[in-house]
């Protein structure tokens, strides 16, 4: 891969409303496609906002009408705001486009950035974004009164945890001391160019995760750096450290198309 470019479109005070965003990502897309710009990532924070990609099923939505922006990404519904990095990288692969390749470029950026900071994260079997792994289940506290064998969001179909308060609060996963995810990722590509990208909690209110179902994964939570690691960490100090791995990882990347298995002609 050649040259990465980065635009830190706003942050703070000046933090980039969604829809201005998701313009500015058409925009940057159309230009990439036409070779008009080299691959770009573009970095900021958002106010509060709730985007549903497109497998959001309903009962994941928000219960109280917040409102909520339908995308067109892959994944499900999730929160943007203050206190998380928000990252889109727009970059021309090669076809046919092998879509898990480019998500585990990201997940390895997003694993270096927490690592240097001094909390290891990892990936989790089918579920895609980074993740701070919590206790075997044996060694959990106790939900409810009953042994987690009995843990209702996995055995009850019509359990939900929004409405079951601090007890099964996706914000509370890391005081339950279950798997927990720190970065979330939902992309899609269009005529081989990427859009969308991660979402890294630095320092937000998880609270806000608390009136959906993020990810549409009812039996884990989320997760902060600040919180996992007991201190102050602020989108100014880990920015810097972002763009150093996603630069190593996405310029270095041995891009190679997707391999599709031809079938034999009998």
């Amino acid at each position: 891969m050649g040259e990465l470019r980065f635009v830190r479109m706003g942050f703070g005070a000046d933090a980039v409303e969604y829809q201005q965003a998701w313009d500015e990502q058409r925009r940057v897309h159309t230009a990439r496609f036409e070779d008009g710009i080299p691959d770009t990532v573009l970095l900021l924070e958002h106010p509060p906002v709730y985007t549903a990609g497109r497998r959001t099923a309903d009962n994941e939505r928000p219960l109280d009408g917040t409102p909520v922006i339908d995308v067109d990404r892959g994944g499900k519904i999730t929160w943007h705001g203050p206190g998380q990095l928000v990252g889109y990288p727009i970059q021309k692969l090669p076809r046919p486009v092998d879509v898990v390749a480019h998500v585990r470029r990201l997940e390895e950026a997003l694993i270096r950035t927490c690592a240097e900071f001094g909390l290891e994260t990892t990936r989790v079997e089918g579920r895609s974004g980074v993740w701070v792994l919590g206790d075997p289940v044996e060694q959990r506290p106790v939900l409810g009164g009953l042994a987690l064998d009995f843990d209702p969001r996995l055995t009850d179909e019509e359990f939900d945890p929004r409405l079951n308060g601090p007890e099964y609060a996706p914000s509370n996963a890391g005081q339950r001391r279950e798997d927990r995810k720190i970065a979330a990722i939902g992309i899609r590509v269009a005529k081989g160019v990427t859009m969308h990208g991660f979402a890294l909690n630095v320092n937000p209110d998880n609270k806000w995760f608390d009136r959906i179902i993020p990810c549409g994964i009812r039996d884990a939570g989320v997760a902060s750096l600040a919180a996992e690691l007991g201190r102050d960490v602020t989108i100014e100090e880990v920015l810097p450290v972002v763009e150093r791995h996603l630069r190593d990882v996405l310029e270095n990347a041995d891009l190679k198309p997707r391999a599709i298995e031809k079938t034999p002609v009998a």
